[in-house]
């Protein structure tokens, strides 16, 4: 078999991965990093060294977040994360918000990109938040979910190659992820 590093640029993966807040983009994407070896980046991450002065709090970087898109510096996002991609490498990238972030990736690995959005119901999706610590109560997360840096999210939605819902145990979305990957090799030599 041959190695990451070694495969062909036409066979690597570059995973895009999109979905609301507390959909389970984070357990993708660390499970296609530790299970796969994809070299995982988050949008969340690069945002926060470049321009948040709190990395660790949402609020802090969904207002950077939106300040960056309404101010017309999404390219400038999407410039850095991409200059972090290593070459012939999986990656997985996670956070998808915006248009312009599916737009810049399919510009730029044309022929390797696949978008995996993951639905979840909103209640599910607070529950789990919610187990982490993260939201007290429905209205927090639901003010959160609603900020305008997460509204343009579902207009990704036509761009999937394919729609995960996810509505079950952290097992079963892996397993759901075992499935894709084969797929999405497979769609790339069609």
């Amino acid at each position: 078999m041959t190695s990451h590093s070694q495969r062909p640029r036409g066979e690597r993966l570059v995973v895009g991965i999109t979905g609301r807040i507390g959909s389970g983009k984070t357990s993708v994407g660390r499970y296609l990093e530790s299970r796969y070896g994809f070299q995982y980046l988050r949008y969340s991450k690069v945002l926060a060294e470049w321009r948040a002065k709190d990395p660790d709090s949402k609020a802090q970087l969904q207002k950077v977040g939106w300040e960056v898109m309404a101010g017309g510096m999404q390219a400038e996002l999407n410039r850095r994360l991409i200059a972090r991609i290593k070459p012939d490498a999986d990656v997985a990238v996670d956070g998808l918000r915006h248009p312009l972030d599916y737009d810049t990736l399919s510009n730029s690995f044309p022929a390797s990109l696949r978008l995996l959005f993951i639905d979840s119901p909103p209640r599910l999706r607070f529950e789990r938040l919610n187990q982490k610590g993260k939201y007290v109560d429905f209205a927090s997360f639901d003010a959160a979910d609603a900020h305008p840096v997460e509204q343009q999210i579902d207009s990704l939605r036509v761009n999937a190659t394919f729609v995960l819902r996810n509505e079950g145990s952290l097992q079963g979305l892996y397993a759901a992820i075992d499935e894709a990957i084969p797929a999405f090799r497979k769609e790339g030599q069609s």
